[in-house]
């Protein structure tokens, strides 16, 4: 088959072409580590890049498979991790000079899930410095490009990650979201990015930012291809090829039926036009398919903004305090002002802003009892680039980062899952993202309105012309 055609390049179109032999894990991964190593210096999506480990682990797939022992649709497939992730051997450095030199002595379990079902490591991708910030502009391994334009930011904090999938330099990554972590970057990448129910995805072994708002979960090409991630990630029975995939079973079920909420606040203020104008026409396209469109009210939206970044700045500190004694100069500026600025941050702040946080999700959730699913933009804004600090919505600047978080965080304080898929492009040519958000433990019915969405458009079909890909 053609390797570098778009349409061929996902797990779901791979993995039975390496089940059938048809195609050789070897083969797939030196196209893979081809790639990186060209694209790697424009885009600066991998900190760590373990070729030899890549090419060990592609080897022993095809042993296995050409010897009839067949693990499931990651066996052979070359992935990416976010370097957040404990890796066995491997330098782990949260995108940080604190731990530059970290080498762990085990996995996180959800690596160790990826390698059991056969998973080709091909490298650990770069972040925003300990996952806090949201535009991967990382002070001491150099800002991830966004590859539909290099001046333009990837998004954060797994901004590797999400460039490193659609610029085919792995099929899959594994990010982390507790702002919007996953989400952003895949809508400002253009790739798909799930963030589960908050502890349906274990976390240990994972360098926290917050760990009452951080969540694990993929970034993909495709919405089946996070499907089959997050059945190897959340599954908690013994591994076995004869179980079915719990994330799958409904995915082609369609929307004819599905109540899809459309709130009537915040998710719709304050948007460029062009992403206000796909996201809604994403909206208007599930409504054609069978979903019926209800308006959704919500209360209390304006404060899940200092929410969140109470309790993100409280736990951050918790973490980072030995470190912010002893060694300040080590961390780069926009993080070390940003923790410094809040160490006396009183206790009784954190502890009210976790109330105020349980209190939201109840709201929200109860808002949400007569629809199935909610859809909003996941962004408010493209990609901006890399120098800006405010960015244009209307005739109003807001600042970068503000902007980038808006729309997210709500999900992290509610540990609702959520999807981001996108729904087409700017004038500018910069992908825009479509959010689904889903009830608790739910991810299966996220998953098929997404898969809907997706089947029913063109926007998978497409890869940035200039990364040496045939479009279909």
């Amino acid at each position: 088959m053609e390797l570098a055609n778009t349409a061929n390049f996902t797990i779901a179109r791979l993995a039975p072409l390496l089940r059938r032999r048809q195609l050789s894990p070897v083969e797939l991964t030196r196209f893979i580590l081809e790639r990186i190593s060209r694209l790697q210096p424009a885009l600066n999506a991998f900190i760590t890049v373990t070729a030899d480990l890549a090419l060990e682990q592609a080897k022993r797939a095809e042993k296995e498979i050409l010897r009839g022992i067949y693990r499931g649709p990651l066996h052979g497939i070359p992935i990416s991790l976010k370097d957040l992730f404990y890796t066995k051997g491997i330098r782990t450095t949260a995108g940080s000079k604190i731990l530059r030199g970290f080498v762990p002595d085990e996995n996180a379990p959800v690596v160790d899930r990826l390698l059991e079902a056969g998973a080709v490591l091909t490298g650990k991708t770069n972040l925003h410095e300990f996952a806090f910030g949201a535009t991967n502009v990382n002070p001491h391994y150099g800002p991830v490009r966004n590859p539909w334009d290099r001046s333009r930011i990837s998004g954060g904090s797994s901004g590797g990650s999400a460039a490193s999938v659609i610029a085919a330099l792995s099929l899959a990554s594994l990010g982390t979201d507790t702002g919007g972590s996953i989400r952003i970057p895949s809508a400002a990448c253009g790739c798909v990015g799930l963030k589960p129910t908050y502890g349906r995805v274990a976390q240990e072994g994972v360098i926290p930012l917050a760990a009452s708002l951080d969540h694990v979960g993929p970034l993909c090409r495709c919405v089946e291809d996070a499907a089959i991630m997050l059945g190897i990630l959340a599954d908690q029975r013994p591994r076995s090829n004869k179980v079915t995939n719990p994330f799958l079973r409904q995915l082609r079920l369609g929307v004819k039926g599905m109540r899809i909420g459309l709130p009537k606040q915040y998710f719709f203020e304050r948007l460029q036009v062009d992403v206000c104008r796909k996201v809604l026409d994403a909206i208007s396209c599930l409504e054609q398919l069978g979903a019926h469109v209800l308006a959704v009210s919500l209360k209390g939206m304006n404060e899940t903004a200092e929410l969140a970044a109470e309790i993100t700045v409280g736990e951050a500190l918790a973490y980072h305090w030995n470190w912010l004694q002893r060694r300040p100069g080590d961390y780069g500026p926009d993080l070390r002002e940003r923790l410094e600025g809040s160490r006396n941050q009183p206790s009784v702040v954190y502890l009210r802003a976790q109330a105020g946080m349980r209190a939201y999700r109840d709201r929200l959730i109860e808002a949400m009892e007569s629809v199935d699913v909610m859809a909003m933009p996941t962004l408010p804004i493209v990609a901006p680039r890399i120098e800006e600090e405010e960015v244009l919505i209307g005739r109003a600047r807001e600042n970068v980062r503000l902007a980038l978080l808006r729309l997210t965080r709500p999900g992290n304080l509610s540990g609702l899952p959520a999807i981001s898929v996108p729904c087409g492009f700017s004038a500018e040519g910069l992908p825009v993202g479509l959010q689904l958000m889903g009830h608790p433990l739910q991810e299966a019915t996220v998953l098929r309105a997404a898969y809907a969405y997706e089947d029913a458009t063109s926007c998978l079909k497409k890869f940035p012309s200039d990364l040496g890909l045939a479009q279909e």
